[in-house]
């Protein structure tokens, strides 16, 4: 489409811009002179036609002062430098010119009265030039930023092709749009090379992710399903204790195995059919995390309290969140579990207070927690598990808001919505 690089064209441009202008103001200042010329030989036969046959002489010789015109004699008497002067009011100009070796001078007067403009003639000639002046620059900002649109037009149209494209929602077309064989073999070609490229290499990760969640979704889930299964026949047996141990401890690790299955799955889908906009009931949600995970207080003399806080303690289904309900269930269980995980025995209790729109978690992990001390916010990463930061990415997917402060004493989650 294009034979030079973008670099040629912006050159190519400019030179081409300079030189049209420098031709306009050439020709422009040409005029001017010859018209100054013109009517400068113009006015001065005018003149002479006006006193024929008597014709005047408007150019004189002086070789002494005392003949010179009264207006400047005095003048003269000032022994002036060889030169040229100008006596605007008596409309005379004057040459010093130098005679014998004495230093004797001789003058040379040209007066131009009639020939040159009145004043208020030179205002409108100024007036012309100027408009001239202002045409010719208004014309070469146009052709200015009409060359340089040409030479930039592939890389505005790419811009614009760029723009049109959602990477969230990838279409046939779009591929399209931003083909690079519309482009040249250019910047702006290799720019569209690349675009596209990356735009593939985004379409296949994408069907590759779909893929792999599906399979994954289908073949982790069964055999956790199979050995739940199978972990439910076992407890209706009659079993030692020794045994029922063993049987719970191979459940909980199942069920914890399933919940880091779903939680990876959660974050690894791009798209989960609109489940991101369903509303749902916070608080059964909250129970179900107490009740699995209240295996971890086992052997701990440590109480639980659910708080309502501005919220009817009759209306159990408030309050209500927007976003994934299973996303929102997993992050909840991580702020249970690491409540239950670090708090010691007699270090208790572990609050949860539940608000019209936050939910806190709260636990002491010193026995000093009634004492004054300042909460400092923490990364997800400080030591309280790295379900944390799993948390942080459900809460930014959902545009939840989630912050952690701890000190000596005492740790608070956070989780608003």
């Amino acid at each position: 489409m294009y034979r030079y690089s973008l670099r040629k064209r912006v050159a190519i441009a400019f030179a081409v811009c300079v030189a049209v202008l420098s031709l306009a103001w050439g020709f422009a200042f040409f005029a001017a002179l010859k018209l100054s010329e013109d009517r400068a030989l113009a006015r001065q036969l005018q003149r002479a036609a006006e006193s024929y046959p008597s014709l005047t002489m408007n150019i004189r010789g002086y070789d002494e002062v005392g003949s010179l015109p009264e207006s400047l004699r005095e003048w003269a008497q000032t022994s002036p430098d060889e030169g040229v002067y100008e006596f605007e009011a008596e409309e005379l100009h004057v040459a010093v010119v130098p005679i014998d070796s004495e230093q004797r001078h001789a003058f040379v007067v040209f007066d131009v009265a009639g020939i040159e403009a009145a004043s208020s003639e030179d205002w409108w000639w100024l007036l012309v030039i100027t408009g001239v002046v202002g045409t010719l620059g208004v014309l070469g900002f146009g052709l200015g930023v009409l060359v340089m649109r040409r030479a930039v037009a592939p890389v505005v149209q790419l811009a614009k092709v760029v723009a049109d494209i959602d990477p969230e929602k990838l279409s046939a077309e779009d591929h399209k749009r931003i083909a690079s064989s519309r482009f040249g073999d250019d910047e702006v070609g290799v720019l569209a090379r690349t675009i596209e490229k990356t735009l593939e290499r985004i379409s296949a990760f994408v069907e590759r992710e779909r893929y792999f969640t599906g399979s994954a979704s289908h073949e982790l889930r069964t055999p956790i399903t199979v050995i739940m299964g199978a972990l439910e026949l076992l407890e209706q047996s009659d079993l030692s204790k020794t045994d029922a141990k063993v049987v719970d401890r191979v459940r909980r690790a199942t069920f914890e195995m399933k919940a880091t299955i779903d939680m990876f799955l959660c974050l690894a889908r791009e798209t989960d059919d609109g489940l991101y906009d369903e509303q749902f009931s916070v608080m059964p949600l909250v129970s179900q995390a107490i009740d699995q995970q209240r295996h971890l207080l086992s052997g701990k003399s440590v109480d639980v309290e659910i708080d309502l806080i501005d919220v009817e303690i009759d209306d159990r289904s408030r309050p209500m969140a927007n976003g994934h309900s299973q996303a929102f269930s997993i992050a909840v269980n991580n702020l249970v579990r690491n409540a239950f995980e670090h708090t010691l025995d007699g270090q208790g209790p572990i609050t949860i207070h539940i608000k019209e729109h936050a939910l806190f978690v709260t636990n002491q992990v010193s026995s000093d927690a009634d004492e004054g001390h300042s909460l400092t916010e923490v990364s997800s990463s400080n030591g309280y598990g790295l379900g944390l930061g799993i948390v942080q990415r459900l809460c930014e997917r959902n545009g939840w808001l989630f912050s952690l402060h701890a000190d000596e004493a005492r740790v608070a989650a956070r989780l608003s919505w």
